[in-house]
């Protein structure tokens, strides 16, 4: 796959994609990131990528005329020439399904935006498609990039040391993911549970079932709402509930 994120502050992204996951993906060949300053593209020398809004009110836009000259250069750079991506708060929300798909894509171009946003052109016949990360205000789109390129590094083939990593882990079911424990089977009096020590595999499956069902059903009950529970597991959710 292949990334390129057009930012005016191409810096940001050095520090979170030089560790972990990203990394390893990057040094495997599994995924190309290229960084583009978007401020190149800018003609007068002051390399100006932002101006007042028409009609007045507080804040600067991002200038269309340097967004679309950046953008149409960097597509030119591979041969597939979508989706061109928007970070912005009208996007729709970044979900488990929106990362998978994006993950089966050979080419993520993402724009990330500053001061009030972008100029409504770019919007309308510049972008592809738009994505938020949540219904709250960031300084600009690079954080949100930056969450959005490591859940979808995450599902590239070989980018993880599991291949069951990405089945198992929360949303991947539309449930959260049950708890965890390792070594040692008892800290300060709480033990393991019982069933994780057992050796049965059968069992444990069960049981990481159904503590996901109830994580979620705690944390996140609307997700519950488009799955279906068998008639045991929604008993023993009931009476689980039950005793809160």
């Amino acid at each position: 796959m292949r990334i390129d994120l057009l930012t005016i502050f191409p810096d940001m992204f050095r520090g979170p994609f030089d560790e972990s996951i990203v990394k390893r993906a990057v040094e495997g060949g599994l995924v190309s990131i290229n960084l583009h300053d978007i401020r190149r593209w800018a003609e007068d020398r002051h390399k100006t990528v932002d101006d007042y809004p028409y009609g007045g009110g507080p804040g600067m836009v991002m200038k269309p005329d340097v967004v679309f000259a950046a953008t149409e250069s960097v597509l030119e750079l591979a041969p597939q020439r979508e989706p061109v991506i928007l970070l912005t708060p009208a996007g729709r929300r970044l979900t488990h399904e929106i990362v998978v798909e994006l993950a089966a894509k050979e080419r993520l171009v993402l724009i990330c935006g500053r001061y009030e946003g972008f100029d409504a052109r770019v919007h309308e016949h510049l972008a592809t498609d738009e994505i938020s990360i949540g219904d709250f205000v960031l300084s600009g789109g690079e954080l949100a990039a930056m969450a959005l390129v490591d859940a979808v590094v995450r599902h590239i083939p070989g980018a993880l040391g599991s291949p069951q990593s990405t089945v198992e882990e929360s949303f991947a079911e539309g449930l959260l993911e049950a708890p965890h424990y390792t070594r040692p089977p008892e800290f300060r009096g709480w033990p393991v549970p019982e069933v994780l020590v057992s050796g049965n595999h059968g069992e444990v499956a069960k049981w990481r079932r159904l503590q996901n069902i109830l994580l979620t059903a705690r944390r996140r009950p609307e997700l519950l709402a488009s799955l279906e529970l068998t008639a045991e597991e929604g008993e023993w959710l009931a009476l689980q509930l039950g005793e809160q």
